[in-house]
């Protein structure tokens, strides 16, 4: 593994945590780079259902490591190098057809917040803060990001956050629609990871079918396609389909099987 990273399993739940408190987990071009061959072994593992993205210590992650911006990014060719390193961890994140859910606390700044938007949920204790800070660094913020603000928390908030670079609450996250849930910091852990076993009780044919058609809405197509089509037959032939009717007219917990 990556220095920088830790990654752990417990039952069905992987967990990809950021550890280096130190540096309030800020994210190194290396540990950019792996994220793409965490998240395919998460999605090649059919024993793993959700992956949990969390920091260690007492910050989710306080963005890129800029302290290696002076010889990754000095030059035209090196930025684009290591912009495909993130934008690779980004697409990554937002094609796992398996839920992330990014568990927050402390800062979320910058690549940090990035992270956190790729993922398909974001809880975060109270006290959090929040930030994409380009306009800070001269930077212009990548394409895919900026739309997934964008389908988040609208163009209105998204401006807000992108040209000023300010700094909001959990509170205020959560109102514009970045968090779907915030609790206090003593409790974040244990609602995650309840809300967590809740994902891993559903038909995953019916998690990973919607994950997917979700993924392609967002990206801006407007119509069903051939892809989305198949995903609906092939549930609809699934046993997950029959054991889901069968159980609720039994009244009863479903079984689901497919892994």
């Amino acid at each position: 593994m990556t220095d920088g990273f830790e990654f752990t399993r417990d039952g069905e739940v992987a967990r990809l945590t950021f550890t280096r408190p130190a540096k309030m987990n800020a994210i190194t071009y290396g540990m950019w780079s792996a994220i793409p061959e965490v998240v395919a072994e998460v999605e090649a593992d059919p024993a793993l259902k959700v992956l949990v993205l969390a920091g260690a210590g007492e910050h989710f992650s306080a963005g890129a490591d800029i302290s290696e911006f002076g010889e990754l990014r000095t030059t035209a060719e090196g930025a684009a190098t290591y912009d495909k390193a993130v934008e690779g961890a980004v697409a990554a994140l937002t094609a796992l057809r398996k839920p992330s859910i990014a568990m927050i606390q402390g800062n979320c700044i910058g690549g940090g917040c990035q992270v956190s938007v790729a993922c398909d949920f974001r809880f975060a204790a109270e006290g959090s803060r929040f930030g994409i800070t380009p306009a800070k660094l001269g930077i212009v913020y990548h394409f895919d990001s900026t739309r997934q603000l964008v389908s988040l928390v609208g163009p209105a908030h998204a401006k807000y956050f992108l040209l000023s670079g300010e700094l909001i609450d959990a509170t205020r996250a959560r109102e514009i629609g970045l968090l779907n849930e915030v609790f206090p910091a003593d409790g974040l852990e244990a609602s995650t990871l309840r809300f967590a076993g809740t994902l891993c009780s559903r038909s995953q044919a019916s998690v990973r079918g919607m994950n997917r058609i979700i993924e392609k809405i967002v990206a801006g197509q407007q119509e069903s396609d051939a892809e989305v089509e198949e995903i609906r037959l092939a549930a609809l032939h699934g046993e997950d389909y029959a054991e889901g009717v069968a159980a609720f007219l039994d009244r009863r917990p479903p079984r689901f099987t497919y892994r």
